[in-house]
């Protein structure tokens, strides 16, 4: 397979990983992988930056050495990665044998695990840069013009995937909270229902009665109103664990007031 028809196959792989539910780590993996196959390079690593822009980590890894030389270029806070990561700008073609003291401890780690020459490209997207793709070479060259293309691409690819991943995980927890927050007023309904039969109130006064109850004894809403329609609190008790010094005619009125005024103490 040309190394033309190479690229494009690995496009096509990528891309027809992105679906839903798809495993971003695996993904991200995998393009590493491609990178070293289809570039001119000996090795490649992505990092990413933590939630809300925090400090980068690595995710994937061509080679156990390349993971290696980026944790220590993260602990060394020296290194590519960091600067393209902080500029959103590619680093290209850097000889780790001649940077003259630019990363005085990276440099001479990298070249002590067997890579000579380094290039990194930022993962951004419209002015948003979130991680660098880390490409290491054993000889010594920069990368042809060719390749400095597909190797953004490359990034940009992996970008995609983790911003799509981001927004699938926020729209499932927003999914849960709506379900959530609609399966619990359900359950008010049903607790008032429950509360207005028990003691012939109305509903609205019911809603009052569990407002003040579940305030005077410092319960959450949601779960003394599960509580009530599932039969597992006495609602005797409730009244007079709300106001003990009342009997429960004067709870009662306290809970129409409630319904109209707000919680009462």
């Amino acid at each position: 397979m040309s190394r033309e028809a190479l690229l494009a196959h690995t496009f096509v792989e990528l891309a027809d990983t992105l679906v839903e539910d798809f495993d971003v780590v695996d993904l991200l993996t995998l393009l590493t992988d491609r990178c070293v196959e289809v570039l001119e390079v000996t090795a490649a690593g992505l990092m990413l930056a933590g939630p809300g822009g925090a400090d980068l980590r690595v995710v994937a890894s061509s080679s156990e050495a390349m993971r290696l030389l980026e944790l220590f270029e993260l602990q060394a806070e020296e290194g590519p990665c960091l600067d393209c990561y902080r500029t959103g700008e590619p680093v290209l073609n850097q000889d780790l044998a001649t940077v003259d003291g630019h990363w005085p401890r990276f440099a001479p780690r990298a070249l002590d695990a067997g890579f000579r020459a380094v290039h990194a490209f930022p993962m951004r997207l419209r002015g948003l840069t979130i991680g660098a793709l880390n490409l290491f070479r054993a000889e010594e060259g920069g990368l042809e013009e060719g390749d400095v293309i597909a190797a953004q691409a490359f990034a940009d690819v992996a970008t995609i995937a983790v911003l799509q991943h981001r927004a699938t995980l926020e729209a499932r927890v927003l999914n849960d909270q709506l379900s959530e927050a609609l399966n619990t007023r359900v359950v008010i309904e049903q607790a008032k229902g429950v509360l207005a039969e028990r003691l012939q109130i109305s509903t609205d006064e019911a809603f009052g009665l569990l407002r003040a109850a579940a305030r005077s004894n410092n319960w959450l809403l949601s779960e003394l109103a599960r509580d009530i329609a599932n039969g597992a609190a006495d609602v005797e008790q409730l009244l007079a664990s709300s106001h003990p010094h009342e009997p429960a005619r004067a709870a009662r009125n306290r809970a129409r007031r409630a319904s109209n005024n707000g919680p009462q103490e």
